[in-house]
């Protein structure tokens, strides 16, 4: 029984509202950066920009309702609708900083996808724009890392490490959790 209780202690991560507030606004700085790119392929579509909004809009003190999952949503679907790869990362990224407000206190690799897909998105967004070319995504990386609030960075590692698999934004993913992971901060 006391085996039963320890998992079932471990298994939960404790979120307050500032945590998750501070999870939507590094997503959406991330998401924001690239938005660019899904414009100039679908210059009509206010999607993604509308979910990125409402991803600050709730770290600003917001609500976590109705408003930031259908933007998520609309943002996915907006997605489809691209004419190249790199504006459909970039739609991603915005669903995904729309989503991050419903990082889940599950101890769980997967949720590491909440809280740092939208700069992996993004990154990915900014390689397929350049051509494919993996020094542009780690530059976004790079700029993700400086982003990051000691928030952030103790949210995430409250969480086991990104899981594998994934294509390469998984290990964009990968590369962004090791790198914030490992930063330190004046005390």
């Amino acid at each position: 029984m006391e085996d039963e209780t320890m998992t079932a202690e471990t298994s939960e991560i404790v979120l307050c509202k500032q945590d998750l507030r501070e999870v939507a606004a590094f997503a959406a700085t991330c998401a924001e950066a690239v938005l660019k790119i899904f414009e100039a392929d679908q210059p009509g579509d206010s999607r993604p920009r509308d979910a990125v909004s409402a991803a600050w809009e709730f770290a600003r003190g917001g609500e976590r309702g109705k408003s930031l999952r259908d933007t998520a949503s609309a943002a996915l679907k907006a997605a489809k609708s691209t004419d190249t790869a790199a504006a459909r990362e970039a739609a991603w990224a915005a669903m995904s900083a729309a989503g991050s407000a419903y990082l889940h206190p599950l101890a769980k690799a997967t949720q590491v996808k909440h809280i740092l897909g939208a700069g992996a998105y993004a990154a990915r967004a900014a390689e397929l724009l350049a051509g494919d070319d993996p020094s542009v995504g780690a530059r976004h990386l790079e700029q993700a890392v400086h982003r990051a609030t000691p928030v952030v960075v103790d949210v995430l590692r409250r969480f086991p490490a990104a899981p594998s698999g994934g294509g390469r934004v998984g290990e964009l993913i990968r590369v962004l959790d090791a790198a914030l992971r490992s930063l330190t901060f004046p005390e």
